[in-house]
């Protein structure tokens, strides 16, 4: 069977432990849940009125007209 066992994601888990150490593998889920909560957070926002487009190729068609007026 390819699959991983228990023995194995536990011998994995020692392994990475001891490499990098319990602090240091804190402040990395800190920092990569961090991440995840800013990336949710600037997906929700809407900071785009509603009277605008919201693509980019509609942005500059309509920047080329209100140029040409």
């Amino acid at each position: 069977m390819a699959g991983l066992s228990i023995w194995h994601v536990l011998i994995f888990a020692i392994v990475v432990i001891l490499l990098f150490g319990t602090s240091k593998l804190k402040n990395l889920g800190k920092d990569v849940g961090g991440a995840v909560k800013d990336f949710k957070k600037s997906i929700q926002d809407d900071d785009i009125p509603s009277n605008q487009p919201r693509n980019i190729d509609a942005q500059v068609k309509n920047d080329e007209t209100s140029m040409k007026s």
